[in-house]
């Protein structure tokens, strides 16, 4: 009988909790590369870490997720169709921030767009 209280009340618990939409924050990031040939060595830091592509083709993109632990300042470093290397900084981010982060690889820079919420 007390088993199956016990039972009943953490099935009660695991109920309530998946319908509390209980779930990481995390923020889902994209990369492009805009230009016409293929870019190579693509890193993105962000605070604590980082992600990137060996190869990133004309026009294609990359996509990610990551959770931010801590405060910091992003960028993106890249090698171009003629090796010469591009480092652009970006958006600093804050732990607990969720929602898109994009970086559009360009000639010469890169674009970064953020709809991050707090």
């Amino acid at each position: 009988m007390m088993l199956e209280r016990l039972w009943s009340g953490l099935g009660w618990v695991v109920l309530v909790a998946g319908l509390s939409g209980c779930r990481s924050a995390y923020v889902v990031a994209d990369v492009k590369n805009a230009t016409d040939k293929p870019v190579s060595l693509v890193e993105v830091d962000y605070p604590s870490a980082s992600f990137g592509v060996q190869t990133l083709a004309a026009g294609a993109e990359y996509h990610y997720r990551f959770k931010i632990i801590g405060t910091g300042t992003t960028q993106i470093l890249w090698t171009d169709a003629a090796e010469k290397q591009h480092t652009v900084k970006g958006p600093e981010l804050r732990e607990g921030q969720q929602g898109p982060l994009g970086v559009t690889i360009l000639s010469e820079t890169a674009v970064w767009a953020t709809a991050l919420k707090p």
